[in-house]
Order: structure tokens, then sequence, then C-alpha cells
């Protein structure tokens, strides 16, 4: 299938990259790669992207798209989540095809994650 047209890389602000990196590193096993001391990039997590040192934050309350990680253990998951340092902003719910949480990151970025219901 060609790639031309499709979503292909996604940036967050960071107010904290080094936090921010070891959340992900910690929480779900994500590499970096730094470029400079404002930027770090990961690949290989579904789709390939990075983060910029900025005092912004990225949440649907400001009209931000919400990026939703897939979970075959959502429970678990969560777990991992809060023991990165992870803030629960919305327990484990259910909606139509699947249950999701959703979380803040060390920077303040609003992210998901969902599981199936099988």
């Amino acid at each position: 299938m060609t790639q031309h047209e499709k979503l292909n890389y996604v940036e967050f602000p960071a107010k904290d990259i080094p936090a921010t990196k070891a959340f992900f590193e910690q929480a779900f096993g994500w590499s970096f790669e730094d470029f400079g001391p404002d930027y770090t990039s990961f690949t290989n997590q579904g789709i390939d992207g990075g983060f910029y040192h900025s005092n912004l934050v990225s949440t649907t309350a400001n009209g931000a798209a919400l990026l939703v990680l897939l979970s075959d253990n959502l429970e678990a998951t969560q777990a991992r989540v809060e023991l990165s340092g992870g803030k629960i902003t919305k327990a484990i719910f259910s909606f139509p095809g699947g249950c999701r949480f959703h979380f803040i990151e060390p920077s303040g970025n609003e992210l998901a994650v969902w599981s199936k219901i099988s």
C-alpha cells in the first residue's frame, strides 16, 4: 500500500523532554534519538514522531487531537502508566467496540490507551 498522503509523523510539545522520554521509555518501552537539547524523536510506535521543547501542551480541552495507543491488556497498561508517573484523567471506561483510559504524561500532554472488546 502506498504511503503517499497518509499520516506519517506526529510532533508533541514538551516542557521537560528528559522527563517525557523517561516516562515513555518506562511505560511503553519506547526509544528515542536526540537532535540537540530541544528535540527528540521516536520510531516504530505505530506512527513516528517527536517531542519539541515548548511550554504548550496538547490536550482535548484546548482542542488538540487525541492520539490513542492500542493495548492487549488495558489494566496492566494503566498500571504501568501510573507507576511511570502518568496521571490518569479518565479511568477505564467502555465505549462501542472497546474500553479506554486517558492520561497526562509528565510534560502535560493528553493521550489515551484503548483495547478492543474480544
